[in-house]
């Protein structure tokens, strides 16, 4: 027996033999093999679908993401402008109060200084008019001691009162 010719007769068994195991691979063994390669196929495209579909929604995630951050960064730019527009009105408003209450306080104070002055004067001019009159009552009992001078005073004040009519 050679390796490289067989014999006709192992020839034929082995030919049964491959075709009675080649009829049950084909009656049991083949339909389970190509139903998990079947299964197995369309487990594949499931998962390749779905890998698709989350995908698109990824994407789709992504804009609405990206969309959603653009109006949220216009909608801080409003914000900001707008807290901008408030800060400035309202420091002119503080302005505006501070300076009609300065002004008002200005006011009220050279009201105060006028009052002040008006009532330094007056009390002044009756102290002055106090001096002036006690010092004339001075001068005049000093000078009018005598009767003559008395006389010389009279005619003098009757003169310039004629004077000053005149």
């Amino acid at each position: 027996m050679s390796l490289l010719t067989p014999e006709p007769g192992l020839l034929f068994w082995m030919m049964i033999s491959f075709g009675i195991v080649l009829l049950i691979l084909a009656r049991y063994g083949f339909p389970v093999i190509l139903k998990a390669v079947e299964k197995r196929k369309n487990y594949i495209e499931a998962s390749l679908v779905a890998a698709h579909e989350a995908q698109e929604e990824l994407g789709k995630l992504v804009q609405t993401g990206e969309r959603m951050l653009a109006d949220t960064r216009r909608d801080q730019h409003a914000i900001l402008m707008e807290t901008t527009r408030l800060k400035e009105q309202l420091i002119e408003e503080a302005r505006t109060i501070a300076a009609a209450e300065s002004e008002k306080m200005l006011n009220s104070a050279r009201k105060k200084i006028e009052a002040e002055k008006e009532e330094a004067l007056r009390t002044i001019r009756a102290e002055v008019t106090a001096l002036s009159v006690q010092l004339t009552e001075r001068i005049l009992r000093e000078k009018l001691s005598d009767e003559q001078e008395q006389m010389k005073m009279i005619d003098r004040l009757l003169d310039e009162v004629v004077i000053s009519k005149s």
